[in-house]
Protein backbone atom coordinates (compact mmCIF):
# COMPACT_ATOMS: atom_id res chain seq x y z
CA UNK A 1 0.00 0.00 0.00
CA UNK A 2 1.75 3.34 -0.79
CA UNK A 3 2.13 6.16 1.77
CA UNK A 4 0.49 9.27 0.90
CA UNK A 5 2.31 12.00 -0.39
CA UNK A 6 3.35 14.75 2.64
CA UNK A 7 3.10 18.59 1.39
CA UNK A 8 4.70 20.73 2.84
CA UNK A 9 3.50 23.97 5.06
CA UNK A 10 4.71 26.32 2.51
CA UNK A 11 3.17 24.25 -0.33
CA UNK A 12 1.09 25.91 -2.61
CA UNK A 13 -1.27 23.20 -2.96
CA UNK A 14 -1.93 23.39 0.80
CA UNK A 15 -4.76 25.97 2.08
CA UNK A 16 -1.93 27.17 4.55
CA UNK A 17 1.34 28.78 5.17
CA UNK A 18 3.88 31.15 2.99
CA UNK A 19 5.10 29.53 -0.39
CA UNK A 20 8.55 31.05 -1.59
CA UNK A 21 8.06 34.20 -3.33
CA UNK A 22 9.64 32.36 -6.52
CA UNK A 23 5.94 31.07 -7.07
CA UNK A 24 3.80 33.17 -4.86
CA UNK A 25 4.04 35.92 -6.77
CA UNK A 26 3.90 34.56 -10.75
CA UNK A 27 0.75 32.39 -9.45
CA UNK A 28 -1.02 35.59 -7.82
CA UNK A 29 -0.56 37.87 -11.06
CA UNK A 30 -2.07 34.91 -12.93
CA UNK A 31 -5.49 35.74 -10.70
CA UNK A 32 -4.88 39.15 -11.31
CA UNK A 33 -4.15 39.05 -15.00
CA UNK A 34 -7.31 36.56 -15.53
CA UNK A 35 -9.87 38.90 -13.37
CA UNK A 36 -8.93 42.39 -14.39
CA UNK A 37 -11.21 42.77 -17.05
CA UNK A 38 -14.00 41.08 -15.52
CA UNK A 39 -13.09 43.54 -12.58
CA UNK A 40 -13.12 46.88 -14.39
CA UNK A 41 -15.57 46.31 -17.90
CA UNK A 42 -18.97 45.90 -15.97
CA UNK A 43 -18.00 49.73 -14.46
CA UNK A 44 -17.11 50.78 -17.82
CA UNK A 45 -20.64 49.61 -19.27
CA UNK A 46 -22.22 51.04 -16.90
CA UNK A 47 -20.93 54.16 -17.13
CA UNK A 48 -21.63 54.15 -20.97
CA UNK A 49 -25.50 53.45 -19.83
CA UNK A 50 -26.03 56.05 -17.43
CA UNK A 51 -23.85 58.87 -18.98
CA UNK A 52 -21.02 59.13 -16.50
CA UNK A 53 -18.31 60.57 -17.63
CA UNK A 54 -14.59 62.11 -16.15
CA UNK A 55 -13.94 61.96 -12.17
CA UNK A 56 -16.94 60.01 -11.04
CA UNK A 57 -16.22 57.48 -14.11
CA UNK A 58 -12.45 56.97 -12.91
CA UNK A 59 -14.21 56.78 -9.10
CA UNK A 60 -16.37 53.81 -10.75
CA UNK A 61 -13.28 52.11 -11.90
CA UNK A 62 -11.49 52.33 -9.06
CA UNK A 63 -14.12 51.17 -6.43
CA UNK A 64 -14.58 48.41 -8.86
CA UNK A 65 -11.08 47.09 -7.49
CA UNK A 66 -10.96 48.14 -4.12
CA UNK A 67 -14.15 46.11 -3.99
CA UNK A 68 -12.78 43.45 -5.42
CA UNK A 69 -10.06 43.07 -3.22
CA UNK A 70 -11.57 43.34 -0.11
CA UNK A 71 -14.11 40.68 -1.14
CA UNK A 72 -11.36 38.49 -2.06
CA UNK A 73 -10.12 39.17 1.52
CA UNK A 74 -13.49 38.04 3.04
CA UNK A 75 -13.50 35.01 1.24
CA UNK A 76 -10.23 33.96 2.27
CA UNK A 77 -10.30 35.09 5.81
CA UNK A 78 -14.13 35.33 7.11
CA UNK A 79 -14.99 37.91 9.41
CA UNK A 80 -16.50 36.19 12.76
CA UNK A 81 -16.58 32.63 10.93
CA UNK A 82 -19.29 33.09 9.19
CA UNK A 83 -19.15 36.15 6.66
CA UNK A 84 -16.78 34.16 3.97
CA UNK A 85 -16.08 31.17 3.26
CA UNK A 86 -12.61 30.61 4.13
CA UNK A 87 -11.87 28.93 0.49
CA UNK A 88 -9.23 30.44 -1.55
CA UNK A 89 -11.73 32.08 -4.14
CA UNK A 90 -11.74 35.65 -6.23
CA UNK A 91 -14.51 37.59 -5.77
CA UNK A 92 -15.74 40.99 -6.86
CA UNK A 93 -17.58 43.09 -9.53
CA UNK A 94 -19.03 40.75 -11.83
CA UNK A 95 -20.24 40.39 -15.50
CA UNK A 96 -22.96 38.62 -14.34
CA UNK A 97 -25.21 41.50 -13.39
CA UNK A 98 -24.49 43.27 -16.16
CA UNK A 99 -27.87 42.84 -18.70
CA UNK A 100 -30.30 43.74 -15.68
CA UNK A 101 -27.78 46.37 -14.59
CA UNK A 102 -27.43 48.33 -17.92
CA UNK A 103 -31.51 47.82 -18.40
CA UNK A 104 -32.10 49.79 -14.66
CA UNK A 105 -29.72 52.20 -15.83
CA UNK A 106 -31.07 53.02 -18.74
CA UNK A 107 -34.19 53.84 -17.44
CA UNK A 108 -34.44 54.85 -14.07
CA UNK A 109 -30.16 55.89 -13.53
CA UNK A 110 -27.44 54.64 -11.19
CA UNK A 111 -28.80 56.25 -8.27
CA UNK A 112 -31.71 52.98 -8.61
CA UNK A 113 -28.79 50.35 -9.75
CA UNK A 114 -27.69 51.24 -6.40
CA UNK A 115 -30.59 50.80 -4.53
CA UNK A 116 -31.53 47.43 -6.40
CA UNK A 117 -27.99 46.54 -5.27
CA UNK A 118 -28.39 47.15 -1.66
CA UNK A 119 -31.97 45.13 -1.59
CA UNK A 120 -30.21 42.53 -3.66
CA UNK A 121 -27.46 42.02 -0.77
CA UNK A 122 -29.87 41.56 1.49
CA UNK A 123 -31.87 39.21 -0.21
CA UNK A 124 -27.97 37.08 -0.66
CA UNK A 125 -27.45 37.30 2.55
CA UNK A 126 -31.09 35.28 3.68
CA UNK A 127 -30.38 32.92 0.77
CA UNK A 128 -26.98 32.30 2.72
CA UNK A 129 -28.34 32.45 6.18
CA UNK A 130 -30.75 29.46 5.13
CA UNK A 131 -28.51 27.34 2.19
CA UNK A 132 -28.27 24.62 4.47
CA UNK A 133 -31.97 23.23 4.11
CA UNK A 134 -32.06 24.91 0.77
CA UNK A 135 -28.84 22.32 -0.22
CA UNK A 136 -31.52 19.72 -0.78
CA UNK A 137 -32.65 21.61 -4.29
CA UNK A 138 -28.67 21.72 -5.71
CA UNK A 139 -27.46 18.05 -5.59
CA UNK A 140 -24.39 17.69 -7.73
CA UNK A 141 -26.35 17.06 -10.50
CA UNK A 142 -28.36 20.60 -10.66
CA UNK A 143 -25.07 22.11 -9.33
CA UNK A 144 -23.17 19.97 -12.24
CA UNK A 145 -25.66 21.27 -14.72
CA UNK A 146 -24.96 24.92 -13.51
CA UNK A 147 -21.07 24.63 -13.95
CA UNK A 148 -21.40 23.52 -16.90
CA UNK A 149 -23.92 25.83 -18.44
CA UNK A 150 -21.36 28.56 -17.11
CA UNK A 151 -18.47 27.40 -18.94
CA UNK A 152 -20.66 27.24 -22.32
CA UNK A 153 -21.97 30.80 -21.64
CA UNK A 154 -18.03 32.28 -21.48
CA UNK A 155 -17.27 30.62 -24.80
CA UNK A 156 -18.66 33.30 -26.42
CA UNK A 157 -16.97 36.19 -24.15
CA UNK A 158 -13.92 34.70 -24.85
CA UNK A 159 -13.90 34.24 -28.73
CA UNK A 160 -15.11 38.01 -28.42
CA UNK A 161 -11.82 38.81 -26.55
CA UNK A 162 -9.92 36.98 -29.01
CA UNK A 163 -11.33 38.80 -31.94
CA UNK A 164 -10.57 41.96 -30.10
CA UNK A 165 -13.49 42.92 -27.55
CA UNK A 166 -16.83 43.45 -28.78
CA UNK A 167 -17.45 46.64 -30.00
CA UNK A 168 -13.62 47.48 -31.17
CA UNK A 169 -12.46 48.84 -34.15
CA UNK A 170 -10.36 46.17 -35.48
CA UNK A 171 -13.22 43.74 -34.11
CA UNK A 172 -12.16 40.58 -35.94
CA UNK A 173 -8.75 41.92 -37.62
CA UNK A 174 -5.41 39.33 -38.16
CA UNK A 175 -4.06 41.05 -35.63
CA UNK A 176 -6.37 40.33 -32.81
CA UNK A 177 -6.53 36.53 -34.25
CA UNK A 178 -2.58 36.45 -34.28
CA UNK A 179 -2.23 37.33 -31.02
CA UNK A 180 -4.97 35.50 -29.42
CA UNK A 181 -3.43 32.09 -30.86
CA UNK A 182 0.23 32.64 -30.16
CA UNK A 183 -1.05 33.34 -26.29
CA UNK A 184 -3.35 30.16 -26.39
CA UNK A 185 -0.44 28.60 -28.26
CA UNK A 186 2.32 29.21 -25.14
CA UNK A 187 -0.76 28.46 -22.35
CA UNK A 188 -1.49 25.47 -24.17
CA UNK A 189 2.67 24.08 -24.59
CA UNK A 190 3.57 24.94 -20.84
CA UNK A 191 0.33 23.62 -18.95
CA UNK A 192 1.07 20.54 -21.38
CA UNK A 193 4.51 19.64 -21.45
CA UNK A 194 6.28 22.37 -19.26
CA UNK A 195 7.38 21.57 -15.42
CA UNK A 196 7.73 23.33 -12.15
CA UNK A 197 6.61 26.85 -11.89
CA UNK A 198 6.38 27.03 -16.06
CA UNK A 199 3.36 24.45 -15.94
CA UNK A 200 1.92 25.97 -12.74
CA UNK A 201 2.03 29.71 -14.35
CA UNK A 202 0.79 28.58 -17.79
CA UNK A 203 -1.35 31.69 -18.03
CA UNK A 204 0.28 34.35 -17.12
CA UNK A 205 3.63 33.21 -18.61
CA UNK A 206 1.48 33.12 -21.99
CA UNK A 207 -0.30 36.53 -20.91
CA UNK A 208 3.19 37.98 -21.24
CA UNK A 209 4.12 36.61 -24.31
CA UNK A 210 0.85 37.87 -26.33
CA UNK A 211 0.95 40.83 -24.51
CA UNK A 212 4.69 41.76 -25.88
CA UNK A 213 3.82 40.83 -28.93
CA UNK A 214 0.56 43.28 -28.94
CA UNK A 215 3.34 45.89 -28.14
CA UNK A 216 5.36 45.68 -31.10
CA UNK A 217 1.89 45.13 -33.22
CA UNK A 218 1.27 48.36 -31.89
CA UNK A 219 -1.87 47.42 -30.21
CA UNK A 220 -0.99 48.47 -26.26
CA UNK A 221 -2.49 52.16 -25.87
CA UNK A 222 0.05 53.80 -22.81
CA UNK A 223 -2.09 57.25 -22.86
CA UNK A 224 -4.38 56.09 -19.85
CA UNK A 225 -1.17 55.48 -17.83
CA UNK A 226 -0.15 59.04 -18.06
CA UNK A 227 -3.59 60.70 -17.36
CA UNK A 228 -4.17 58.86 -14.34
CA UNK A 229 -3.53 60.44 -10.91
CA UNK A 230 -1.06 58.81 -8.51
CA UNK A 231 -3.21 58.48 -5.80
CA UNK A 232 -6.65 58.54 -5.20
CA UNK A 233 -8.97 57.58 -1.99
CA UNK A 234 -13.14 56.82 -2.55
CA UNK A 235 -15.74 58.16 -0.02
CA UNK A 236 -19.06 57.01 0.55
CA UNK A 237 -22.23 58.53 -0.46
CA UNK A 238 -20.59 60.12 -3.83
CA UNK A 239 -23.77 58.89 -5.73
CA UNK A 240 -27.75 59.27 -4.52
CA UNK A 241 -29.16 55.58 -3.93
CA UNK A 242 -32.83 55.24 -4.82
CA UNK A 243 -35.42 52.59 -4.93
CA UNK A 244 -37.52 51.26 -7.33
CA UNK A 245 -39.74 48.24 -6.87
CA UNK A 246 -39.77 46.59 -10.06
CA UNK A 247 -36.10 47.34 -10.28
CA UNK A 248 -35.15 45.72 -6.55
CA UNK A 249 -37.25 42.73 -7.35
CA UNK A 250 -35.65 42.16 -10.63
CA UNK A 251 -32.06 42.02 -8.97
CA UNK A 252 -33.51 39.99 -5.75
CA UNK A 253 -34.23 37.49 -8.64
CA UNK A 254 -30.82 37.91 -10.10
CA UNK A 255 -29.00 37.57 -6.62
CA UNK A 256 -30.65 34.45 -5.78
CA UNK A 257 -29.65 32.80 -9.20
CA UNK A 258 -26.10 33.99 -8.59
CA UNK A 259 -26.05 32.94 -5.54
CA UNK A 260 -27.04 29.60 -6.75
CA UNK A 261 -23.96 30.01 -9.05
CA UNK A 262 -21.84 30.81 -6.25
CA UNK A 263 -22.95 27.43 -5.02
CA UNK A 264 -21.11 26.00 -8.63
CA UNK A 265 -18.11 28.15 -8.08
CA UNK A 266 -17.32 27.64 -4.63
CA UNK A 267 -18.19 23.08 -5.41
CA UNK A 268 -15.78 23.75 -8.55
CA UNK A 269 -13.51 25.58 -6.04
CA UNK A 270 -13.08 22.78 -3.44
CA UNK A 271 -13.67 19.32 -6.04
CA UNK A 272 -11.06 20.78 -8.93
CA UNK A 273 -8.79 21.99 -6.05
CA UNK A 274 -9.49 19.68 -2.56
CA UNK A 275 -11.12 16.79 -4.43
CA UNK A 276 -14.17 17.49 -1.95
CA UNK A 277 -17.41 19.40 -2.17
CA UNK A 278 -17.95 22.26 0.05
CA UNK A 279 -19.58 22.32 3.85
CA UNK A 280 -22.87 24.14 4.60
CA UNK A 281 -20.55 26.26 6.36
CA UNK A 282 -18.63 27.27 3.92
CA UNK A 283 -21.22 27.70 1.27
CA UNK A 284 -23.28 30.03 4.11
CA UNK A 285 -20.05 31.91 4.46
CA UNK A 286 -19.64 32.39 0.85
CA UNK A 287 -22.96 33.83 -0.06
CA UNK A 288 -23.25 35.87 2.74
CA UNK A 289 -20.23 37.52 2.28
CA UNK A 290 -21.23 37.87 -0.93
CA UNK A 291 -23.98 39.71 0.40
CA UNK A 292 -22.10 41.84 2.23
CA UNK A 293 -19.75 43.26 -0.38
CA UNK A 294 -22.71 44.11 -2.58
CA UNK A 295 -24.38 46.51 0.18
CA UNK A 296 -20.65 48.23 1.17
CA UNK A 297 -20.82 48.39 -2.90
CA UNK A 298 -24.06 50.40 -2.82
CA UNK A 299 -22.74 52.93 -0.40
CA UNK A 300 -19.41 53.91 -2.29
CA UNK A 301 -20.34 53.28 -6.26
CA UNK A 302 -19.50 49.69 -6.71
CA UNK A 303 -21.46 47.36 -8.38
CA UNK A 304 -23.24 43.62 -7.13
CA UNK A 305 -20.23 40.96 -6.43
CA UNK A 306 -20.07 37.04 -7.58
CA UNK A 307 -17.08 34.42 -7.53
CA UNK A 308 -14.80 34.71 -10.86
CA UNK A 309 -15.82 31.70 -12.78
CA UNK A 310 -12.06 32.22 -14.53
CA UNK A 311 -10.32 32.10 -11.49
CA UNK A 312 -12.03 28.79 -10.42
CA UNK A 313 -11.05 27.37 -13.41
CA UNK A 314 -7.51 28.64 -12.88
CA UNK A 315 -7.48 26.57 -9.59
CA UNK A 316 -9.27 23.39 -11.35
CA UNK A 317 -6.10 23.85 -14.35
CA UNK A 318 -3.24 23.74 -11.53
CA UNK A 319 -4.90 22.83 -8.41
CA UNK A 320 -3.11 25.91 -6.14
CA UNK A 321 -5.04 26.42 -3.57
CA UNK A 322 -2.53 28.21 -1.20
CA UNK A 323 -4.73 31.39 0.87
CA UNK A 324 -1.33 33.27 0.51
CA UNK A 325 -1.06 33.32 -3.45
CA UNK A 326 -4.85 34.84 -3.24
CA UNK A 327 -4.08 37.00 -0.72
CA UNK A 328 -1.12 38.32 -2.97
CA UNK A 329 -3.86 38.96 -5.96
CA UNK A 330 -6.08 40.57 -3.30
CA UNK A 331 -3.57 42.92 -2.19
CA UNK A 332 -2.17 43.69 -5.86
CA UNK A 333 -5.77 45.01 -6.81
CA UNK A 334 -6.05 46.74 -3.48
CA UNK A 335 -2.56 48.85 -4.76
CA UNK A 336 -4.50 49.65 -8.13
CA UNK A 337 -7.41 50.82 -6.59
CA UNK A 338 -5.44 53.35 -4.45
CA UNK A 339 -3.05 54.01 -7.20
CA UNK A 340 -4.98 55.06 -10.43
CA UNK A 341 -1.75 54.73 -12.32
CA UNK A 342 -1.08 51.50 -11.34
CA UNK A 343 -4.52 50.67 -12.78
CA UNK A 344 -3.50 52.12 -15.85
CA UNK A 345 -1.25 49.50 -16.63
CA UNK A 346 -3.29 46.66 -16.15
CA UNK A 347 -6.14 48.12 -17.86
CA UNK A 348 -3.50 47.96 -20.59
CA UNK A 349 -3.94 44.56 -21.17
CA UNK A 350 -5.44 44.05 -24.50
CA UNK A 351 -8.74 41.76 -24.90
CA UNK A 352 -7.15 39.57 -27.52
CA UNK A 353 -4.53 38.49 -24.79
CA UNK A 354 -7.05 38.01 -22.46
CA UNK A 355 -9.00 35.72 -24.68
CA UNK A 356 -6.56 33.27 -25.50
CA UNK A 357 -5.37 32.82 -22.09
CA UNK A 358 -8.79 32.22 -20.77
CA UNK A 359 -10.86 30.03 -23.42
CA UNK A 360 -9.06 27.22 -22.20
CA UNK A 361 -9.65 28.10 -18.37
CA UNK A 362 -13.34 28.25 -19.35
CA UNK A 363 -13.08 24.87 -21.21
CA UNK A 364 -11.94 23.50 -18.16
CA UNK A 365 -14.96 24.85 -16.10
CA UNK A 366 -16.68 23.16 -18.48
CA UNK A 367 -15.22 19.72 -18.26
CA UNK A 368 -15.80 20.27 -13.81
CA UNK A 369 -19.56 20.61 -14.31
CA UNK A 370 -19.18 17.24 -16.80
CA UNK A 371 -17.73 15.74 -14.21
CA UNK A 372 -20.14 16.46 -11.03
CA UNK A 373 -22.60 15.15 -13.53
CA UNK A 374 -21.76 12.24 -14.60
CA UNK A 375 -20.49 11.53 -10.77
CA UNK A 376 -24.22 9.82 -10.73
CA UNK A 377 -25.58 7.37 -12.21
CA UNK A 378 -26.65 8.70 -15.46
CA UNK A 379 -30.31 7.20 -15.83
CA UNK A 380 -33.05 9.05 -18.24
CA UNK A 381 -34.00 10.96 -15.92
CA UNK A 382 -30.87 12.37 -14.88
CA UNK A 383 -30.16 13.11 -18.93
CA UNK A 384 -33.62 14.81 -19.04
CA UNK A 385 -32.49 17.19 -16.37
CA UNK A 386 -29.43 17.88 -17.42
CA UNK A 387 -30.54 18.13 -21.69
CA UNK A 388 -33.11 19.89 -20.81
CA UNK A 389 -32.25 22.19 -18.60
CA UNK A 390 -28.83 23.43 -21.27
CA UNK A 391 -30.83 23.50 -24.22
CA UNK A 392 -33.75 25.84 -22.80
CA UNK A 393 -30.72 28.08 -21.31
CA UNK A 394 -28.52 27.84 -24.28
CA UNK A 395 -31.37 28.10 -26.92
CA UNK A 396 -32.90 30.86 -25.69
CA UNK A 397 -30.11 33.16 -25.50
CA UNK A 398 -28.88 32.02 -28.46
CA UNK A 399 -31.45 32.93 -30.45
CA UNK A 400 -31.69 36.51 -28.72
CA UNK A 401 -34.10 38.24 -25.95
CA UNK A 402 -36.12 38.67 -29.09
CA UNK A 403 -37.71 35.50 -28.72
CA UNK A 404 -39.33 36.51 -25.91
CA UNK A 405 -40.74 39.99 -26.91
CA UNK A 406 -44.28 39.11 -25.65
CA UNK A 407 -43.17 38.80 -21.68
CA UNK A 408 -42.86 41.49 -19.36
CA UNK A 409 -40.01 43.80 -19.54
CA UNK A 410 -38.13 41.73 -16.43
CA UNK A 411 -38.41 38.54 -17.26
CA UNK A 412 -36.65 39.36 -20.94
CA UNK A 413 -34.25 41.12 -18.99
CA UNK A 414 -33.73 38.09 -16.16
CA UNK A 415 -34.92 35.20 -18.58
CA UNK A 416 -33.19 36.12 -21.98
CA UNK A 417 -29.45 37.57 -21.10
CA UNK A 418 -28.17 34.93 -19.18
CA UNK A 419 -28.21 31.14 -20.01
CA UNK A 420 -27.12 30.35 -16.25
CA UNK A 421 -30.42 31.78 -14.60
CA UNK A 422 -32.98 29.70 -17.08
CA UNK A 423 -30.82 26.67 -17.32
CA UNK A 424 -30.81 27.06 -13.34
CA UNK A 425 -34.49 27.46 -13.03
CA UNK A 426 -35.21 24.87 -15.54
CA UNK A 427 -32.74 22.08 -13.37
CA UNK A 428 -34.24 23.09 -9.84
CA UNK A 429 -37.70 22.31 -11.37
CA UNK A 430 -37.21 18.88 -13.10
CA UNK A 431 -35.24 17.83 -10.59
CA UNK A 432 -37.95 18.36 -8.05
CA UNK A 433 -40.86 17.01 -10.88
CA UNK A 434 -39.33 14.44 -12.09
CA UNK A 435 -39.96 11.30 -9.82
CA UNK A 436 -36.60 9.73 -8.52
CA UNK A 437 -35.19 6.36 -10.31
CA UNK A 438 -36.56 2.88 -8.97
CA UNK A 439 -33.22 1.76 -7.24
CA UNK A 440 -34.37 -1.63 -6.47
CA UNK A 441 -34.54 -2.22 -10.29
CA UNK A 442 -30.65 -0.83 -10.47
CA UNK A 443 -29.87 -3.70 -7.61
CA UNK A 444 -31.83 -6.03 -9.37
CA UNK A 445 -30.49 -5.24 -12.69
CA UNK A 446 -26.54 -5.61 -10.43
CA UNK A 447 -27.71 -9.18 -8.91
CA UNK A 448 -28.74 -10.64 -12.02
CA UNK A 449 -25.54 -9.69 -13.82
CA UNK A 450 -23.51 -11.27 -10.97
CA UNK A 451 -25.30 -14.29 -10.74
CA UNK A 452 -25.19 -14.91 -14.45
CA UNK A 453 -21.25 -14.39 -14.06
CA UNK A 454 -20.92 -17.06 -11.24
CA UNK A 455 -23.69 -19.29 -13.09
CA UNK A 456 -20.61 -18.62 -16.25
CA UNK A 457 -17.92 -19.93 -14.08
CA UNK A 458 -19.58 -22.68 -12.59
CA UNK A 459 -20.63 -24.30 -15.99
CA UNK A 460 -16.85 -23.84 -16.77
CA UNK A 461 -14.84 -27.61 -17.00
CA UNK A 462 -12.35 -25.74 -15.05
CA UNK A 463 -13.26 -27.04 -11.08
CA UNK A 464 -10.74 -23.79 -9.85
CA UNK A 465 -13.37 -21.22 -11.13
CA UNK A 466 -15.72 -22.77 -8.47
CA UNK A 467 -16.18 -19.66 -6.55
CA UNK A 468 -17.01 -19.98 -2.75
CA UNK A 469 -19.52 -18.25 -0.77
CA UNK A 470 -17.65 -16.02 0.16
CA UNK A 471 -16.83 -14.86 -2.88
CA UNK A 472 -20.27 -14.46 -3.90
CA UNK A 473 -21.29 -12.30 -1.13
CA UNK A 474 -18.66 -10.10 -1.68
CA UNK A 475 -19.76 -9.59 -5.80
Amino acid sequence: MSTPVQKSPGSVFEMRGLPPAGKLIPLGLQHVVAAIVGVITPAIIVCNTCGITGDDRTLMIQVSLILTALATFLQLFPIFGRIGSGLPVVMGISFAYVPTLTAIGGQFGLGTILGAELVGGCVAILFGIFVKPIRKFFPPLVTGTVIFTIGLSLYPTAVKYMAGGAGSAEFGSMKNWLVAFVTLAVVFILNNFGKGIWKLGSLLWGMIVGYILAVFLGMVDFSGISAAPWFQVAAPFRFPIEFNISACVSMAIMYIVNSVQTIGDLSSTTLGGLDRLPTDKELSGGIIGQGVMSIVGSLFGGLPSASYSQNVGIVTVNRVVNKMVFAFAGLVLLVAGFIPKFAGVLTTIPQCVIGGATISVFATITMTGIRMITSQTFTMRNSTVVGLSVALGVGVTTVGSSCLAGFPTWVTAVFGSSSVVLSTLVAIALNLILPPDDLEKVQQTAVAAVTDDVMERLSDDDPTNDPTDAEFRQK
